[in-house]
C-alpha cells in the first residue's frame, strides 16, 4: 500500500517505519524542514529502542521516504495517517488546530478517493467533525477513520509490531477492510481487531490512558500512607498485584507520571466531562495527586537539609519521564531541578539519552555529566528520578568516595532497602520504611 504519515514525532515516525517494515511504500511528512533534511540524511530525530535498525533498513530498501510537501503526500498516498500534536490548552482541553488545519489543506488538494486515518489523540467527536469538513469542502470522496495508537514510549516498536489490539472506528466497510488488510501482517498470532464507531474509538484511547494514570496516582497515595504507618509499599504492591482482577502493572509508586500522554489526556477527558456537566470526579483527584507527588518528594529533600539548600550540590540521575525514551515532556525531574535551583542549589545531571533535550530547556543553568559516576563528584546527595536499569548496580565504594556524604533520595525505588542500610547509606525512597 502507499501510505503517507503526516507528523514525524514519536507516533508518526514509529508508525511510518513499522508500516514500511511490512512492505508498504511510506512517505513521512513534517513541516519542520530541518527534521526532514536530517531524516533524508539518515539521522533519526528521536530515541526509541529498535527504531534505528528498522529506520535504516527501510531507507536502504527505498520503502521509507521523507518530505515537507503535503501536496506530494496527498497525490502519492491511498491512506493518509494524521499523527499530529494535540497540545493542552489553558483550560485543559485539547488543541485541535493542527488536525483541523492539515485536514483543510488535504481537502483542498485531494482529487480522488482517500482514507484519512486519525492516529492523533483527539476529543470525542473529532472524527465526525473532520468527516464533515471533507464532506463539505473536498471534491473527492473521503472516509475518515479513528485509529488511536497504544504505543508505550520505550516499547513502541514492539507494541506496533505485536499489538495487543488494533482499534478501528468507522462506519465505512471499505475503509475498515483496507485497514484490516494493512494491519494483517501484525496479526499473525490472532485477530485482535476492535471494530467500533468512531466516537467509541476516540473515547477508548482517553479512557485507557486515564485509567492507567489512575492506577499510578492510587499507588502513590498508598505509598504516602505507608510512610506514615510504617508499612512497606513493595509488599502491598505485590499483594495487590497477585490478584488477577487488579494485575501488577502500573502499581509502582514514584514521583508522578509525565510524558506527552497521561498528563494531557487526563486533563482533556476531565474537560470533556465538564463541558457536558458530567464531571469525572476521579480524574480531578488523579491529576491533583500527580501534581502533589512531585512536591512530596521534593519536600523530603528540603526537610533533610532543613531548608538550607543554598550552595548544596546535587547529582541527579534520570531526566526522561520514563526509561527507554529521550522524551522529557512533563518529566518529574524537571520539577525537582527547577524547585531546588530557586533555593540556591546546583545540579550535575546524567541520563543515557535525554541530555540534549534537557539542555534545550535548562541551558547552562545546570551541569551535564557524560556518565553516572561523573555526576557524583563532591555532591551532597544523589537524586534518582528515572529508573533506568543502568542505575541499579551502584558502585558502593566509588559512590562513597565521590560524595560529600552517602545520601540518596530515590524517587523510583531503584535500590534495595536492606543493601542501603547494610552499607551505611542514608536512603530515602517512596513508601518504604
Amino acid at each position: 500500500m502507499k501510505i503517507a504519515v503526516i507528523g514525524s514525532g514519536y507516533v508518526g515516525l514509529v508508525s511510518g517505519t513499522c508500516f514500511a517494515e511490512t512492505g508498504n511504500q511510506v512517505l513521512c511528512v513534517d513541516n519542520n524542514q530541518e527534521k526532514i533534511t536530517a531524516m533524508q540524511a539518515g539521522k533519526i530525530p528521536i530515541y526509541e529502542p529498535e527504531l534505528e535498525t528498522l529506520f535504516q533498513r527501510n531507507r536502504a530498501a527505498n520503502r521509507l521516504h521523507f518530505s515537507s510537501d503535503l501536496a506530494e503526500a496527498v497525490a502519492f498516498a491511498e491512506l493518509i495517517f494524521l499523527a499530529l500534536p494535540t497540545p493542552e490548552l489553558e483550560d485543559g482541553g485539547a488543541d485541535l488546530s493542527y488536525v483541523l488545519q492539515v485536514s483543510k489543506e488535504i481537502a483542498a488538494l485531494a482529487t480522488e478517493y482517500k482514507i484519512i486515518v486519525n492516529k492523533s489523540t483527539v476529543p470525542v467527536g473529532t472524527t465526525r467533525q473532520v468527516q464533515e469538513l471533507f464532506d463539505t469542502s473536498c471534491a473527492a470522496s473521503v472516509d475518515v477513520v479513528a485509529n488511536p495508537e497504544f504505543l508505550k514510549e520505550g516499547f513502541a516498536v514492539q507494541d506496533f509490531m505485536k499489538p495487543q489490539r488494533v482499534v478501528i472506528g468507522s462506519s465505512s466497510e471499505h475503509a475498515i477492510a483496507q485497514l484490516q488488510k494493512l494491519y494483517a501482517p501484525y496479526m499473525r498470532t490472532g485477530n485482535r481487531y476492535q471494530i467500533m464507531d468512531c466516537v467509541s474509538a476516540e473515547l477508548t484511547k482517553y479512557a485507557s490512558n486515564a485509567f492507567l494514570a489512575t492506577k499510578i496516582s492510587f499507588m502513590n497515595e498508598i505509598a504516602n500512607y505507608c510512610e506514615l504507618v510504617g508499612a512497606n509499599v513493595d509488599h502491598v504492591r505485590q499483594g495487590m498485584g497477585s490478584d488477577d482482577r487488579i494485575g501488577n502493572r502500573f502499581l509502582f509508586p514514584g514521583i508522578g507520571y509525565g510524558g506527552s500522554c497521561f498528563p494531557k489526556d487526563v486533563k482533556a477527558l476531565k474537560k470533556l466531562g465538564d463541558d457536558l456537566e458530567q464531571p469525572f470526579t476521579i480524574l480531578s483527584a488523579v491529576d491533583r495527586v500527580n501534581t502533589e507527588q512531585k512536591k512530596v518528594f521534593t519536600a523530603k529533600i528540603e526537610a533533610h537539609f532543613k531548608g538550607a539548600l543554598q550552595g548544596k550540590k546535587f547529582a541527579l540521575w534520570g531526566l526522561s519521564f520514563k526509561p527507554g525514551t529521550d522524551d522529557v515532556r512533563e518529566a518529574p525531574a524537571f520539577y525537582v531541578i527547577e524547585t531546588l535551583l530557586k533555593q540556591g542549589a546546583s545540579f550535575t545531571v546524567f541520563d543515557p539519552v535525554a541530555i540534549e533535550n534537557t539542555r534545550k530547556h535548562f541551558g547552562n543553568r545546570i551541569h551535564y555529566a557524560n556518565e553516572p559516576n561523573e555526576a557524583l563528584q563532591n555532591a551532597d546527595a544523589l537524586i534518582v528520578c528515572t529508573e533506568w536499569n543502568l542505575f541499579r548496580n551502584l558502585d558502593i565504594p566509588l559512590f562513597k568516595s565521590s560524595m560529600r556524604e552517602p545520601l540518596i533520595f530515590d524517587g523510583r525505588n531503584v535500590f534495595d532497602l536492606q543493601e542501603m542500610e547494610a552499607v551505611g547509606i542514608s536512603y530515602f525512597s517512596i513508601g518504604r520504611p
